[in-house]
């Protein structure tokens, strides 16, 4: 939400993307001035890679793609089944990748994308299992992309730390992460919308993550 409204303020025509949170999209659709301002709202359920395919040319031409839909579910990878490695794996790196091209494919004569990574990136941890392999390889990804289309595309990153807890964590456990970074407090939303917001209005930048959390990540 925070992303998105960032965006509208600074004059951008949003595709706001949900998948089962249709009613919350059309509440912040409404927030944002509604179709009258530019905006619309997309239904899509990233794991199924098919539509995931259709879902940019539906769209029309764009110039700013964010890929910050992902699910969360800790689990060492002896543990993990395969099905729940591959609905991460589908909807944290492998969607994005396929929106990434699709965006590429466009005729368009520069654009940016903005892939929402996280701070697992830097360093392994045991029990996130296909979740930080997923950010991870989003990450090169990224990279990869940078190299390859610039300069007609930009292509960077932000890390985000512990920003809201989880449904299944409690607040307490965030806040005892929280007063071991160096900074010793969480980044907001409106943090992470800021990063967003430099990255795509700084055309010289492509190939950059800006971890956004507190100095977790060191």
């Amino acid at each position: 939400m925070a992303i998105c409204a960032a965006f509208a303020e600074a004059g951008a025509k949003l595709a706001i993307h949900y998948n089962k949170s249709g009613e919350e999209a059309a509440k912040l659709l409404k927030e944002l001035g509604g179709e009258k301002s530019g905006h619309k709202t997309v239904q899509c359920e990233l794991s199924d890679l098919d539509a995931v395919e259709n879902l940019i040319p539906s769209l029309g031409k764009i110039d700013i793609l964010i890929n910050n839909a992902s699910i969360y579910f800790p689990c060492p990878l002896a543990k993990e089944n395969i099905a729940g490695a591959k609905r991460q794996l589908d909807i944290n790196f492998r969607a994005p990748l396929i929106l990434m091209k699709k965006f590429h494919g466009q005729k368009i004569t520069e654009g940016c994308i903005i892939n929402l990574l996280d701070r697992r990136i830097a360093k392994s941890f045991p029990d996130d299992g296909s979740y930080a392999l997923s950010k991870k390889a989003l990450a090169e990804a990224t990279l990869t992309a940078a190299l390859e289309w610039a300069p007609r595309i930009r292509v960077n990153g932000v890390a985000p730390g512990a920003v809201l807890p989880p449904s299944f964590m409690k607040d307490s456990k965030m806040k005892k992460q929280i007063a071991m970074t160096p900074m010793k407090k969480a980044p907001t939303p409106g943090d992470v919308a800021k990063a967003c917001i430099f990255l795509v209005g700084t055309d010289s930048i492509t190939g950059q993550v800006i971890f956004v959390d507190g100095g977790q990540h060191l």
